[in-house]
């Protein structure tokens, strides 16, 4: 098990923000957190890859927007801010030396990461300011799986709303989820930060330390917690999803 990560740019306080105002971002206490981030993806068995750097590009560090990845398929995303779409080329150099099969959205549609969310076999989408209904249409096309274009116009991206429990379980923060009824399960979390955790095994999430009751809740149904401090990234619209991709 492997996870693509990307060190923060020098300038990652310059990092775009839709949804929320700018506040000042530590960088030395942002490149300690990301150091912690990696470090417990490694205790539990994920080895870190490390995408080439991106210092010109503020939001490089959120490489989940640059690349989809299933099995030993990668789609390359094309993102929809015009700003970042040189993230992509370090990710296609890794996601080629690690073997996988790459394709790339094409034409005028965009796609970023962040917006697709994989439960089984049936995967939803974000269509909103980032990701097109045309990327959908490819994404279902290439890995050959249900994709269920879902319009998001509270949250930068679909993953920045909900996210999925290993058991398949929705899960997101009410007030910034469209419509929850487009999910087969859904389970509203009391914080928002509580709102994306990532599946590191069967019993295992990773969610970010701002959101105790959260954490709770979830170990009431049986799972295990890794908690971490992303603060410096939360500020810029990020979450444990972004920081990195999983490839299993």
């Amino acid at each position: 098990m492997k996870a693509l990560v990307r060190v923060p740019s020098p300038h990652l306080a310059q990092g775009l923000l839709t949804h929320l105002e700018r506040t000042d971002v530590d960088y030395d206490l942002a490149r300690r957190q990301w150091d912690g981030y990696v470090a417990a993806l490694e205790s539990v068995g994920w080895s870190p890859v490390e995408v080439a750097p991106a210092p010109d590009h503020p939001d490089g560090v959120f490489v989940e927007d640059t690349v989809v990845v299933h099995g030993h398929r990668a789609m390359l995303a094309r993102p929809g801010a015009r700003e970042r779409r040189g993230e992509t080329v370090g990710t296609a150099s890794t996601v080629r030396q690690l073997g996988l099969e790459l394709a790339a959205i094409e034409g005028s549609d965009t796609l970023d990461g962040g917006d697709v969310l994989k439960v089984a076999d049936r995967w939803y989408v974000g269509v909103g300011d980032r990701t097109t209904p045309g990327a959908c249409s490819q994404l279902a096309a290439f890995f050959g799986v249900e994709v269920v274009p879902v319009p998001i116009t509270k949250a930068l991206h679909l993953k920045s709303a909900v996210t999925a429990l290993p058991d398949g379980t929705v899960i997101g923060y009410q007030p910034l989820v469209d419509d929850p009824g487009v999910f087969a399960r859904f389970l509203p979390v009391p914080e928002e930060p509580g709102s994306h955790v990532v599946v590191v095994d069967d019993k295992t999430v990773l969610m970010a330390s701002s959101a105790p009751r959260t954490a709770g809740m979830l170990q009431e149904r049986g799972l295990r917690t890794i908690e971490v401090d992303i603060g410096e990234f939360e500020k810029l619209e990020g979450c444990v999803t972004c920081l990195s991709v999983r490839v299993r």
